[in-house]
């Protein structure tokens, strides 16, 4: 079965391109969608320093450039999918963006993840611009409300009803949830006031609002990636079982990470090979045809 990570970065984790093609044959992944991350580099957390290379480069305009992107691209064409988001504070956000698909081809709009609302004026004209250029925007949604932390290093894109009011304004644009802020309202508790992450197992209780905006908006999907997606399912195998079944046409395979982690919990789930193939490739695919 093919299989496509639609969520990864260029040299993340000290993962040269060598290294980065024989991870991908190692767990049998196609391709993968390479995404930048863009935003001034006092926003972004130092423990990233050994995880990205921006300042190894002397990158002034964030943490994973998107000429590392192109670099991996040009090196190995077939197997990867480009990813831009500028940071949209930047006067000609919407012109980069164009540039970036115009020119190189990028088809994503990601990784969004800055240190403002999803539904701030700059974001949405970005947004609206990515709609227009059929680029799904991913998006990094991150909000610690624990006291006893510095919020200052995970904050990005606000909270789960600035995500609504986007997808409210900017109906025609894909918009791809990942991170933290994201999934951990697969659940009607209230876990998101005191947790970043799920303990396995912990039961999801009904009345989560992720879903209800699953259901509620048709330009939402979930990219599955990092701990923040692999632990909202495999905190509750019999509820992820019935999610996957309910939005199968909107879910997408992706890592952020360099293990099998995510394939070892979506094979032991029994799903038919019918969803297996829209998880996997063909929602993938679908959004960037």
């Amino acid at each position: 079965m093919k299989i496509i990570d639609a969520h990864n970065h260029p040299d993340w984790h000290g993962h040269s391109l060598e290294k980065y093609l024989a991870n991908m044959d190692q767990y049998g992944i196609s391709q993968t969608w390479l995404l930048s991350w863009e935003c001034p580099l006092h926003e972004y957390s130092k423990g990233y320093a050994n995880a990205v290379p921006a300042e190894i480069l002397g990158s002034s305009t964030g943490p994973i450039p998107f000429s590392r992107c192109i670099s991996y691209k040009e090196r190995a064409p077939e197997r990867f999918i480009l990813g831009y988001a500028p940071d949209p504070r930047r006067p000609n956000a919407c012109e980069l963006l164009q540039g970036a698909h115009d020119i190189y081809g990028a088809k994503v709009c990601g990784e969004f993840k800055v240190r403002m609302m999803m539904d701030d004026r700059d974001a949405l004209w970005l947004f609206r611009q990515a709609g227009k250029l059929k680029m799904p925007v991913t998006f990094h949604l991150q909000e610690d409300l624990r006291q006893e932390v510095n919020p200052w290093s995970e904050w990005w894109g606000g909270s789960i009803d600035s995500l609504e009011r986007a997808l409210q304004l900017c109906p025609e644009t894909v918009f791809l949830g990942h991170a933290p802020g994201f999934w951990i309202h697969i659940s009607g508790d209230d876990l998101y006031r005191t947790r970043q992450y799920p303990a396995v197992p912990t039961p999801v209780r009904p009345g989560g609002r992720m879903p209800q905006l699953l259901r509620q908006y048709p330009n939402l999907y979930c990219d599955w990636s990092a701990g923040s997606g692999c632990l909202a399912l495999k905190r509750d195998p019999v509820f992820a079982k019935e999610f996957l079944l309910e939005f199968q046409d909107r879910f997408l395979y992706a890592r952020d990470y360099f293990d099998n982690q995510h394939q070892e919990f979506l094979n032991s789930l029994d799903l038919p090979d019918s969803v297996l193939e829209k998880i996997y490739h063909l929602n993938a695919e679908k959004l960037i045809a």
